[in-house]
C-alpha cells in the first residue's frame, strides 16, 4: 500500500475509532479530566524482554502499541532502524505509546548488542506466544500499530522512513484520541 494511502487510512481509522468511545449521554468538553479506557479487543500476544519479563498486549490496554518485527541480518530492517529510533524519541515522556522491537530470529543478545552499538534507545523483545498471521505474515520488516483497545490500525510491510511527517502526524492523532477524555454528562 503506498505510504500516503496507508497514512490516510490510518488517520481515517483513528478518527472514527474515537466515535465509538464517546459514551451515551456525554459530550466532549475541555473542563473535565475523566479518563475513558476502551475495552480491549485485540489478541493477547506476549513478548519477553532481555531480562525474561513477559509483556502481553492485553496488559498494554489503553496505550498505542508500535510493534516492529525485524532481524539483525535483514538490510531493510537495519536501514529503517534510525528512523524508528527518532520516532520513539519524539514521544519521549509520553506514556500513551509503547514501542516493541520484536526480533524474529530469537537472538536477543545479538539484537541488544546491535541496539547498543548503534546507540538506539529501543527495547528488544522475542515472541513468547504465537504471533497472529495477520501481524507478521511472511515479510520483514513488518510494523503493526495497535490502537489503545488492541485493534490493528496499520500493518506496514517493508522498510519505511518513520520520521515522515505523515506517519508522525498519524501516530500523534492516534495517541491523542484517548488522551484523558474530556467528558461531562449532558
Amino acid at each position: 500500500m503506498p505510504l500516503l494511502l496507508m497514512t490516510v487510512s490510518f488517520c481515517f481509522a483513528a478518527r472514527h475509532q474515537n466515535e465509538k468511545w464517546k459514551q451515551p449521554n456525554q459530550t466532549v468538553t475541555s473542563a473535565d479530566t475523566t479518563s475513558v479506557t476502551p475495552e480491549y479487543s485485540g489478541p493477547d500476544v506476549t513478548f519477553m524482554d532481555e531480562n525474561g519479563n513477559a509483556v502481553s498486549l492485553k496488559s498494554l490496554k489503553g496505550k498505542v502499541v508500535f510493534i516492529n518485527f525485524w532481524a539483525t541480518w535483514c538490510p531493510p530492517c537495519r536501514h529503517e532502524m534510525p528512523s524508528i529510533n527518532k520516532l520513539k524519541q519524539s514521544f519521549t515522556g509520553n506514556d500513551n505509546i509503547v514501542f516493541l522491537m520484536v526480533i524474529i530470529d530469537g537472538n536477543i543478545k545479538k539484537s541488544k548488542a546491535f541496539m547498543k552499538k548503534n546507540k538506539y534507545d529501543l527495547s528488544v523483545y522475542i515472541p513468547n506466544s504465537e504471533i497472529p498471521g495477520n501481524f507478521l505474515g511472511s515479510a520483514i520488516p513488518t510494523t503493526v500499530i495497535l490502537a489503545r483497545n488492541g485493534d490493528m490500525i496499520a500493518r506496514i510491510e517493508g522498510g519505511r522512513d518513520y520520521t515522515s511527517p505523515e506517519i508522525t502526524k498519524a501516530l500523534n492523532e492516534l495517541v491523542q484520541i484517548y488522551q484523558p477524555a474530556l467528558l461531562t454528562n449532558k
